[in-house]
């Protein structure tokens, strides 16, 4: 990460690779155990997390990319080196960056998989850019405050006051929910991301 400047990923991360019995509250809570600060965690209340982030994300309304999305999109082809399948960046201007040759080879491993009936042709793409319209909603606005408050993670309480924490990892689930809902997919993308991370590792994917 470039000083100053704020990334929120898509990345390739390994979460699982027994995707054929995981569904996506499972890998939504994998994601979060991975997540730093999270390693001593209760279980209960990573997947208590994962479904409230999930829900949230999943109830946001759809923003209008014409309109409402105030990124510019820069594709780029070295997404499979760095891990990514796309990026948002917040400075020094808002930008999301796709990675045109991980949306290339997330395609092939749906085909490859028989997954069409989740993910129809384009749909990687689609979601993607919904996944980081959603990093933009919640940097830029009152979103972020109402994931903390329906995530339920009380770092303060004082009286009528009640500070409530950032949990790492949340905004991806959400994120993830979001792009499954307002592009109508079968899984969350957050399973494709697995299996892609997966072909990867096992060289499947150059």
């Amino acid at each position: 990460m470039t000083a100053g400047v704020r990334e929120v990923g898509t990345d390739l991360d390994e979460v699982g690779t027994d995707l054929d019995t995981a569904d996506d509250i499972d890998l939504a809570v994998r994601l979060l155990a991975g997540t730093p600060t999270h390693e001593a965690r209760d279980p209960e209340l990573l997947r208590q997390w994962a479904y409230a982030a999930d829900e949230f994300g999943s109830a946001l309304p759809a923003t209008d990319l014409d309109s409402d999305f105030h990124a510019e999109i820069v594709e780029r082809t070295d997404g499979l080196e760095l891990g990514l399948i796309a990026r948002y960046r917040s400075r020094p201007r808002p930008t999301v960056e796709l990675f045109t040759d991980t949306l290339d080879a997330a395609e092939a491993l749906i085909d490859a998989r028989g997954w069409r009936h989740w993910y129809p042709p384009g749909s990687p793409r689609a979601a993607a850019l919904a996944h980081e319209a959603v990093h933009e909603r919640l940097h830029h606005g009152p979103d972020r405050d109402a994931l903390r408050r329906a995530l339920g993670h009380v770092v303060l309480r004082a009286g009528r006051f009640t500070r409530y924490g950032h949990v790492a990892g949340a905004e991806e689930i959400a994120a993830h929910a979001y792009a499954r809902t307002v592009c109508g997919l079968g899984r969350s993308p957050l399973h494709l991301t697995a299996a892609l991370a997966d072909a990867v590792a096992r060289r499947e994917v150059k």
